[in-house]
């Protein structure tokens, strides 16, 4: 069976982009801001929905991010980050998401000290989402970003007994600001049995790219490898953010669906 591949779309862009991702056997990871939850109605959403059902697509969802933090020590930045959190969970009761993918807020150079304050607050944070979606069962993936080793992450999806929560696995940002201090290798031995969500993308190690794979200087022979030994079953998804950047992220992947 052709492994389904999803691909970065912001959510006013995903209906315009049907015929589009139709073309290139991809599905949308819809990507929304907290100003695109504020202006949606849910009449829209419902329009998504039923036209990615019309045209046979599923889809993931990418949560809202900036300046979020389910951690935080701080009351406001928390309360700001769950109210966040209840829109995008409303929105996946509408679209039915296989998976919803979450940044966790967390670094060293803020948290090093107040680690287990952060693991604390940020169970609290996730406990909601999970009974929010526990409906429609998608997979709640914490996604990598400035984390130097994996003990946070891996100990935040450790805390929940519900297998649903998950590790988004971002390569590219791993390129960025893991791998001076641990290997490709060393993260999979930790983390790959947690990974239930990927985001391939490549870049040169100096700043996000999101290019395609070959466009950068990660070894993905050696990823995908891994992959294929610790999380087969994850779900893929491009993060290109052009139609150009898709065409040639969906050219430069083909060779390894179909490994």
């Amino acid at each position: 069976m052709p492994r389904t591949i999803h691909a970065h779309v912001p959510f006013p862009q995903v209906q315009l982009n049907l015929d589009f991702m139709l073309s290139k056997g991809v599905h949308p990871e819809i990507f929304f801001t907290g100003e695109m939850l504020d202006n949606a109605l849910p009449e829209e959403i419902e329009s998504v929905a039923t036209a990615l059902h019309a045209s046979g697509l599923s889809c993931t969802i990418h949560s809202p991010f900036m300046d979020l933090n389910p951690g935080s020590d701080e009351l406001l930045i928390r309360e700001a980050t769950r109210r966040r959190f209840k829109q995008i969970c409303d929105a996946a009761l509408i679209l039915r998401p296989l998976s919803m993918v979450f940044h966790p807020g967390y670094d060293r150079w803020r948290y090093g000290e107040k680690q287990a304050a952060w693991l604390g607050h940020s169970i609290e944070t996730f406990s909601e989402v999970l009974r929010q979606t526990e409906p429609i069962g998608c997979t709640i993936a914490i996604e990598n970003i400035f984390e130097e080793e994996p003990s946070t992450l891996l100990a935040l999806i450790e805390s929940f007994s519900d297998k649903r929560v998950r590790h988004c696995f971002d390569v590219g940002h791993w390129n960025l600001f893991h791998a001076p201090k641990i290997g490709l290798k060393e993260w999979f031995n930790a983390l790959g049995a947690h990974m239930g969500h990927l985001h391939i993308h490549d870049n040169s190690g100096t700043r996000d790219d999101h290019a395609p794979i070959g466009e950068g200087n990660i070894d993905f022979e050696l990823y995908f490898s891994l992959v294929k030994q610790y999380a087969p079953d994850a779900i893929w998804a491009l993060e290109a953010h052009s139609k150009g950047c898709l065409e040639r992220a969906v050219s430069s992947i083909a060779k390894f669906t179909a490994a």
